[in-house]
């Protein structure tokens, strides 16, 4: 079967047009999408917790994040304000760290003084394997830090515990 060219040529021409218009739109658009989704929330997602998930979390009253980066490290720290505000009850709550992010949590860091509210609140374990990776030495440690044996080995006692546990 022969394509005719008269119209063929006219129509692949536009196709690339309307192609390289999308590919300069794609990043705008998606950037105006995110900006209106998230413009009204905060970093959960939502502003309050329902009724329902409070009282679901009120049967276990201990929790533990797992985390390998800055992000993940304020995040799970900024979790903790989220339960408390929502009347979640939180006996103990735990941040284990592990990965590149160790380096960060030291003394005169930036991350001293994010964690300084939490500090007598929240207990950070820190990996030792992760530390001696990256020559992190225990007395070099943000004051209330722990180090422990292992991320995995703690996330897993604490498991054992009856921690709700999340990990990133």
């Amino acid at each position: 079967m022969k394509i005719n060219n008269c119209i063929f040529k006219p129509l692949m021409f536009a196709l690339k047009l309307i192609f390289k218009a999308m590919k300069k739109l794609f990043p705008a658009l998606t950037l105006i999408i995110t900006l209106f989704t998230f413009a009204n929330q905060n970093v959960y997602g939502q502003s309050q917790l329902d009724v329902e998930t409070v009282n679901d979390l009120k049967n276990t009253t201990q929790f533990a994040i797992g985390v390998s980066s800055e992000r993940h490290f304020k995040g799970a720290l900024s979790m903790y304000d989220f339960l408390v505000e929502n009347g979640v009850e939180v006996k103990d709550y735990e941040v284990v760290v592990k990965g590149k992010v160790v380096a960060d949590l030291v003394k005169g860091s930036e991350l001293e003084t994010f964690f300084a509210k939490y500090k007598g609140k929240v207990r950070v374990s820190l990996c030792s394997v992760a530390m001696k990776k990256q020559n992190v030495a225990k007395e070099q440690l943000i004051d209330g830090l722990v180090p422990v044996p292992t991320w995995s080995v703690r996330i897993l006692q604490l498991q054992a515990k009856g921690y709700n546990t999340l990990t990133y």
